[in-house]
């Protein structure tokens, strides 16, 4: 499912007009995108929780050749699923 596609999904769901329900959405990923910058974390019950990971930098192989290469430090998002999510999905 693509953006358009889930737009259209919370339109029908909601009843909501297309444009109201994109524009909902984008409101959504504004909001998760701006929050996340921040270093915040959100969470959603029932849903999940995304956050951000600090990941260090580190050495690691250049996979042509073999050679060592630096990896630069840098932050990673991370989504851990709640426990009603998983259970759907089983």
């Amino acid at each position: 499912m693509n953006k358009k596609q889930l737009a259209e999904a919370i339109a029908l769901e909601t009843g909501l007009s297309k444009i109201e329900a994109r524009k909902s959405l984008d409101a959504f990923i504004g909001i998760v995108s701006k929050t996340l910058s921040e270093g915040d974390r959100i969470a959603i019950s029932g849903f999940g929780t995304f956050s951000v990971e600090k990941k260090s930098a580190r050495m690691g192989r250049d996979p042509r050749n073999g050679s060592p290469i630096k990896i630069a430090a840098r932050n990673v998002v991370k989504f851990r699923p709640g426990v009603e999510l998983s259970e759907r999905i089983k």
